[in-house]
């Protein structure tokens, strides 16, 4: 599908960003995927932006938050949802100001126990009773322990493991819309949180590089995930330099592809 096509569609997937914590290129790397053309290979820290029956949500706020919502034109944010407390995922934080410029409460942000902390400690300036000026970051914060709603849309936390940071993906469901699943950290899938994506209609799932990881999945642990799921539709993502797009897309099955920075996904049926 087209990006235009999408964007004219009732409920839609944005990747604000799929690259792992360094984003590629890397700093002083001259590396072939570093020095590619290929606009595919140009990946900003992981992010994804649903925009589902008039609801605009953010799936984590990282260091590149400003280039991200500048270039898709993000104008408004109902509520952020945080997988980790991880730098890549978090440090864009005070980049949401902006979008509590126009609000007229604070902005909802959900998170784990452990995140929350984190982002409680990194920004206690946010959070703090004192935090009356009008410019800074207001949040309204969530502890997320189990399946809830924002307006009509039902969402489940779904927890892996990803080193020793508590971690959750996110699966989202709608009436009438595709079930679309977010984790783009992990290591270990468990088996509770296999049995809940269960034949979801999207799967957007980490696959760091092909090479095996001590914290991330690599391709071959992602696509035995998938096999396990049997999912319509599965998307890479959080991916690093050691991966060329086209190369790897070439030799994947058809009901899986490689996301990329800009990419929509339809979520209507």
């Amino acid at each position: 599908m087209t990006r235009s096509a999408a964007l004219n569609s009732n409920c839609h997937a944005i990747f604000l960003g799929t690259g792992t914590s360094t984003g590629v290129p890397v700093i002083g790397c001259d590396c072939p995927v570093c020095t590619s053309n290929d606009q595919r290979n140009q990946r900003l820290r992981s992010s994804l932006w649903l925009k589902i029956h008039g609801l605009s949500l953010l799936v984590d706020a990282g260091p590149d938050l400003r280039h991200q919502a500048l270039r898709e034109n993000i104008r408004s944010v109902d509520a952020v949802l945080y997988t980790h407390g991880h730098l890549d995922h978090v440090a864009g934080f005070d980049e949401l100001r902006a979008f509590c410029w126009r609000r007229d409460r604070p902005l909802p942000i959900y998170a784990n126990p452990g995140c929350m902390n984190t982002l409680q400690s990194m920004f206690a300036w946010a959070f703090s009773p004192n935090n009356t000026h009008g410019g800074y970051v207001k949040p309204d914060p969530h502890i997320v322990r189990d399946t809830f709603f924002i307006g009509p849309l039902r969402i489940t936390p779904l927890p892996v493991f990803h080193g020793t940071v508590e971690t959750n993906g996110y699966l989202f469901e709608a009436e009438s819309q595709k079930k679309i699943a977010y984790i783009p950290d992990a290591k270990v899938i468990p088996n509770d949180t296999i049995a809940l994506l269960q034949k979801c209609d999207i799967l957007i799932i980490d696959a760091l590089r092909e090479q095996p990881h001590p914290t991330h999945l690599c391709v071959e642990e992602t696509l035995s995930i998938i096999e396990q799921v049997q999912p319509q539709q599965a998307y890479l993502t959080h991916i690093s330099h050691e991966t060329n797009h086209q190369d790897l897309e070439s030799r994947l099955p058809s009901n899986i592809k490689i996301a990329y920075d800009q990419l929509t996904i339809s979520l209507d049926l």
